[in-house]
């Protein structure tokens, strides 16, 4: 019989383990900000066994309190996919009053969409933002959602701005260029530079400030 690890939380342990070890050794000048922006650079890593990632993440002043506190709010988080919402952990979000939605295949978005000649994915937004919430916006697929999120921000009487964007569309069509328009709109995000992204990259990022909230209480 074969011998291998059976315990989740014992695969998880050995994997960010590891991880350190890789970057202590391979990077050896590489220093992270602080502990947030290393669990969430870690837990990406964990995601795609990626370490290019170690320099792909942009972090804007104050986005990690802003995000805590909106949670323990009760606001609500809107995926771009249905692969983020499934994603991310929403049980450990509904401890803190929140909740995560996604209106990709929602019957008014799929009308919207046919009748202004529009993707989805912005439609998708467009019902989001007619929604009395507080607001987080998570993109990991789509660039045509985080461009519409932007436009309308920039309207002369923008509707209220999300409490953050998390923006890590993938892709060679326009994902860089709205990555890097979040990136210089001043709104407080967490963005990645380049083409790569995902779905799992934007529930990663989520969970891992998810994961350190009891943490962050007791330092």
């Amino acid at each position: 019989m074969i011998d291998y690890i059976r315990q989740p939380q014992q695969i998880e342990k050995n994997s960010f383990d590891i991880i350190s070890r890789i970057i202590s050794e391979s990077y050896p000048d590489y220093h992270f900000v602080d502990k947030e922006q290393e669990a969430v650079i870690k837990r990406v890593i964990h995601t795609t066994a990626d370490f290019d990632w170690l320099n792909l993440l942009y972090f804007s002043p104050d986005v990690f309190r802003l995000i805590r506190n909106g949670i323990l709010r009760g606001c609500t988080l809107y995926t771009d996919t249905t692969m983020a919402l499934s994603g991310i952990n929403k049980t450990r979000l509904a401890q803190y009053g929140s909740e995560c939605r996604c209106y990709i295949s929602d019957p008014r978005t799929i009308h919207m969409a046919k009748t202004q000649h529009i993707t989805r994915s912005m439609a998708a937004v467009e019902l989001a933002l007619q929604e009395p919430e507080e607001k987080i916006f998570i993109f990991g697929n789509a660039p045509t959602a985080l461009f519409r999120l932007l436009e309308h921000l920039c309207l002369p009487e923008p509707q209220i701005a999300p409490i953050a964007v998390i923006g890590v569309p993938v892709g060679f069509v326009g994902a860089e260029e709205s990555k890097n328009a979040l990136i210089n709109s001043g709104i407080s995000c967490i963005a990645a530079k380049g083409r790569k992204g995902g779905s799992n990259i934007a529930a990663a990022i989520i969970n891992a400030i998810l994961y350190r909230m009891p943490e962050v209480k007791h330092e």
